[in-house]
């Protein structure tokens, strides 16, 4: 076996379990523990796991905020695939919103050039990338910026999406779950992207399955305020019938 056969089988396995452990590894495929962990620090290095005291813990599971460089390298085709699905959900003309994300960074990329759309986001590299496209009205919400998540944030930000009505809120989240509902380890954040949904007549959810299960710091949504929650085929069936009996309709893709 290659060493990148072995790398994504271990990352695989992590994203499964939670957590991979160097002894156990090394004595599944046969090779040193100083293997392991010479496999463990180039998927570190990648940003899709951060290595601990005896294995590793992928970084959708922890505790902290990636830096938006680090996520847009991590489940790059589930991303894509909901990002697609996602264009289903736009209206044919008016405001949307995008939240800061890295999914909805890629709806960003791939709205129709056919339709008159004003979006509406408090993402700086959203508002960047759609500057270009004459079909687009930009408006970039203001505010302090988070450097880790390149979002504004705070009061100038909540006052402008107080005032602010669009059709449909594309949303990102680090965790989703039926017990606590949509939750981002910023409380700052949090408070914007409860303005967002908000100020929305539709709210689509966009999240691959490694967010579902996870809890962080600051709710800022129920699943009931969820219209629809786009994720991909990863997503367990149980978990997305009961996140399904709360209110949204979830599409699995």
């Amino acid at each position: 076996m290659y060493a990148e056969e072995r790398q994504q089988i271990i990352l695989e396995r992590a994203r499964g379990l939670g957590r991979v452990d160097v002894a156990t590894l090394a004595e599944e495929f046969t090779v040193t523990t100083e293997t392991v962990r010479r496999d463990l620090t180039v998927l570190e290095r990648h940003g899709v796991l951060r290595r601990v005291h005896g294995g590793a813990i992928p970084v959708e599971r922890l505790g902290f905020e990636p830096a938006v460089s680090t996520r847009e390298g991590v489940m790059t085709a589930e991303k894509e695939r909901i990002a697609k699905a996602a264009l289903a959900e736009l209206p044919e003309e008016g405001t949307i919103l995008l939240d800061a994300g890295t999914t909805t960074a890629r709806v960003a990329e791939q709205l129709p050039l056919d339709r008159e759309l004003t979006v509406v986001t408090h993402s700086v590299n959203i508002a960047l990338a759609l500057t270009t496209r004459p079909n687009l009205t930009v408006m970039l919400v203001g505010g302090r910026l988070r450097s880790r998540t390149l979002a504004s944030v705070d009061a100038w930000a909540l006052r402008a999406l107080d005032e602010t009505f669009v059709e449909v809120a594309f949303m990102a989240t680090n965790g989703i779950s039926v017990e606590r509902g949509l939750t981002t380890p910023d409380p700052a954040e949090s408070m914007v992207k409860r303005a967002a949904v908000n100020c929305a007549r539709r709210a689509v959810l966009l999240a691959d399955h490694t967010k579902v299960g996870n809890d962080h710091f600051s709710r800022f949504a129920e699943l009931s305020d969820i219209d629809t929650f786009i994720t991909d085929d990863g997503i367990d069936a149980a978990v997305a019938d009961e996140i399904a009996a709360t209110g949204p309709r979830v599409l699995r893709v």
